[in-house]
């Protein structure tokens, strides 16, 4: 049993404003000089981004799909250095999940952490009604330890003062603060949700404004004491598993204002299994770095549609590698920047090449959620008719595929590169829509590693 203080932030749906609040709280913790460890649940790469600068430590998913309950606790206790306080956000709402029953809701995931849960409550347009939306979260799963709520998106003093009146009159939760309305607090949105950091201008300071904002509304002591009150967390061993030594290898890793989805734990994934990763700018950088692989994963590759096709040297000398046999993975947006072209808003700007289709934006997603494969026979790297869970979010198509194309997966869940297939296959390298997580049941990382490994050799 460890000491393990903790919190789970949630609310009653989406866009109520948890990532905004959940950043600025970490900011504000970590600048009166409390180690916060934050974690997002469920699939999600923008804001952890956000939460992982604003707590100056890596944030990791916490997601019911992919990871075993014993897997989702070890995962929140080893990643929490002693002394931090394990700050959760939540995914839509509280109760919202897949499943009807609720099995892989935040409010599952909150029992089973044993974390007490703060509510963010987005109060525009709402004073009185606050109270039954309160009651009824309360009373809907009475083992959920709901131990406060933060108005958010508040007015002015008359609309804050009549919130309080009514959760003070009717309910038993206490009001931990209150945040005003501000535009300072405003992250731009667009089609895959928030805008990442790496496109937000003079970002130290924006997230110390929120910070300050954010840690001068709410009551960051009794936030704390919440945390602590939480009891210890028992956390299952991890299962063994030995390693042979093996000669290190080089891997190439796009890391830019494109290319920017990666799981943190994912990455250090890499260094375990003996891989050093070797980033490089897909923007400006005219040749992959020596390397004996090559991994691009997901990100925006048509919001830097212009200034990926104007690096002619970058992508010819991409083509060549693949072509040559070099093993290489790729994933939604990096499937699209191997493409011939990518097309958005009627605009089409030439890609890499290495897989001979056209990757087109549509104003819908063309898959979106979580997805589940088998894996099919002559895949470069991977265990042959194994299944897998993943999770896909795009709203790019691929166009002008020949009818031989070579697949790694079918699909039993999701829509993938047709609706059936994903996971394009063309030498070595091994490209689709699917987001892979490495876990116990699926160590993508481990045999993308030993394949490159293994083609060096």
């Amino acid at each position: 049993m460890t000491a393990l203080p903790r919190l789970l932030l949630a609310a009653a749906h989406k866009s109520s404003g948890k990532t905004v609040v959940s950043a600025g709280l970490a900011a504000a913790f970590r600048a009166a000089g409390r180690d916060v460890q934050p974690f997002k649940k469920g699939p999600d790469y923008i804001d952890p981004m956000w939460l992982g600068l604003a707590a100056e430590r890596p944030c990791y998913n916490l997601d019911f799909n992919t990871m075993t309950p014993e897997g989702l606790i070890r995962l929140l206790a080893d990643k929490t250095a002693p002394g931090a306080l394990a700050l959760i956000e939540a995914n839509k709402g509280l109760y919202d999940g897949v499943e009807p029953s609720g099995s892989d809701s935040n409010a599952e995931l909150a029992k089973l952490a044993h974390a007490p849960v703060v509510l963010v409550i987005d109060t525009m347009g709402m004073t009185r009604g606050i109270a039954p939306l309160l009651l009824g979260y309360r009373q809907f799963d009475p083992d959920v330890d709901i131990a406060g709520v933060i108005l958010n998106k508040t007015g002015g003093v008359r609309h804050e003062g009549k919130l309080r009146a009514a959760v003070e009159t009717y309910c038993d939760i206490p009001v931990l603060g209150a945040v005003r309305r501000n535009p300072a607090l405003e992250i731009g949105e667009r089609h895959l949700g928030l805008t990442t950091p790496a496109e937000t201008g003079a970002l130290a300071a924006k997230l110390d404004e929120v910070g300050r904002i954010v840690g001068g509304s709410v009551d960051l002591a009794r936030l704390a004491g919440i945390a602590e009150s939480a009891p210890p967390l028992a956390a299952p061993p991890a299962p063994a598993q030995p390693r042979s030594p093996a000669p290190p290898v080089r891997i190439a890793i796009a890391r830019d204002t494109a290319f920017g989805f990666y799981y943190p734990d994912d990455l250090e994934a890499f260094a375990t299994a003996g891989a050093e990763l070797v980033p490089f700018n897909a923007l400006t950088d005219t040749a992959l770095p020596p390397a004996d692989g090559l991994f691009i994963g997901g990100g925006f590759p048509e919001t830097q549609a212009a200034a990926l096709a104007a690096n002619r040297p970058l992508r010819d000398n991409i083509r060549t590698a693949i072509a040559g046999g070099l093993p290489a993975y790729a994933e939604c947006g990096g499937l699209m920047y191997l493409c011939r072209s990518l097309v958005w808003h009627g605009q089409s700007w030439p890609m890499v090449g290495a897989i001979d289709a056209d990757a087109e934006m549509h104003d819908r997603p063309q898959g979106r959620g979580y997805t589940a494969f088998r894996t099919r026979p002559g895949q470069p790297w991977g265990v042959e008719n194994a299944q897998a869970r993943a999770h896909e979010f795009h709203y790019a198509s691929l166009s002008g595929l020949p009818a031989g194309t070579r697949y790694a997966r079918d699909m039993l869940r999701g829509h993938g590169v047709d609706g059936k297939h994903d996971g394009i296959v063309v030498n070595n390298l091994l490209a689709g829509f699917c987001h892979l997580r490495h876990t116990e049941d699926c160590p993508w990382v481990d045999r993308f590693v030993a394949h490159v490994r293994r083609h060096r050799s």
